[in-house]
C-alpha cells in the first residue's frame, strides 16, 4: 500500500492533534473557592461529557490504527466513516448537555454558554462533512484513493488546528475550578489521554 501510507501517516497526525481538542474541556487547575449553584452545573456537565471524550477518542484511536497499518483502501474508508460518525454524535451531544445545563453562575455565564453550544455544533456539523467526504472516495483506485484521502486529511488538520476557543472561554476562572473538582472530569481527561493516539502532542 506504497501510494496510500504517506497519506495514512498524515491522516493519523491530524487525528493527533484533534484529540488535543477536547481534552481542554476538563484539563483545568483546581481549588476550593466555587459556589455550590457552580458545583452542579459543573457535575451536570462533566457526568454528561465524560461518555463523549471517551467515545471521540476511541473513535480516534480506531482510525488512526487503521490508517496507521497498510489497511486496504476499503478498510480505511470504513474506519473513517465510522469514527467521524462517532465523533460528531459525540460533540453533538457535548453540545446538547451544554445546553440543557443552562448557563454557569458567573460574568457573562449565558453569553460563554452559547458560543460553546455553537462551537461544539458546528464541530459536530465538520466532522459530518468529513464522513461524507470519505465514504464518497473511490476505493477501487488506489490512487484515486490516495488523492481524495488527502483532501480529508488536510480538511482534518485545519479542524484540529482550529483550536477550541469558546470552550475554553468557558472554562476559564471559576467554572474551571469547579469543573476541576468534579470526579467525572478528572476521568475524563485520564481516560481521553489514555486513549487518545500514541503521538498525541503538537508540535
Amino acid at each position: 500500500m506504497e501510494g496510500t501510507n504517506p497519506v495514512n501517516k498524515k491522516l493519523a497526525a491530524a487525528l493527533s492533534g484533534g484529540a488535543v481538542l477536547v481534552l481542554a474541556l476538563s484539563g483545568c487547575s483546581s481549588s476550593d473557592e466555587t459556589n455550590d449553584k457552580l458545583n452542579t452545573w459543573a457535575k451536570d456537565v462533566c457526568d454528561s461529557v465524560q461518555p463523549q471524550i471517551k467515545k471521540i477518542a476511541a473513535a480516534n484511536a480506531s482510525i488512526q490504527k487503521e490508517t496507521s497499518d497498510d489497511s486496504a483502501p476499503a478498510d480505511v474508508q470504513k474506519a473513517d466513516s465510522q469514527g467521524f460518525q462517532d465523533i460528531s454524535d459525540a460533540y453533538k451531544a457535548m453540545a446538547t448537555a451544554i445546553q440543557k445545563a443552562g448557563a454557569p453562575d458567573v460574568e457573562e455565564g449565558a453569553k460563554k454558554q452559547k458560543a460553546a453550544v455553537a462551537e461544539l455544533n458546528q464541530l459536530s456539523t465538520a466532522y459530518a462533512d468529513l464522513k461524507k467526504k470519505s465514504d464518497a472516495l473511490d476505493t477501487k483506485d488506489q490512487a484515486k484513493f490516495a488523492d481524495g484521502l488527502e483532501g480529508v486529511a488536510t480538511e482534518l488538520e485545519k479542524l484540529s488546528n482550529t483550536g477550541s476557543n469558546a470552550l475554553k472561554e468557558l472554562e476559564q476562572g471559576e467554572v474551571g475550578k469547579a469543573m476541576a473538582e468534579q470526579t467525572s472530569c478528572k476521568s475524563a481527561t485520564s481516560s481521553g489521554t489514555a486513549s487518545a493516539p500514541a503521538g498525541s502532542s503538537k508540535s
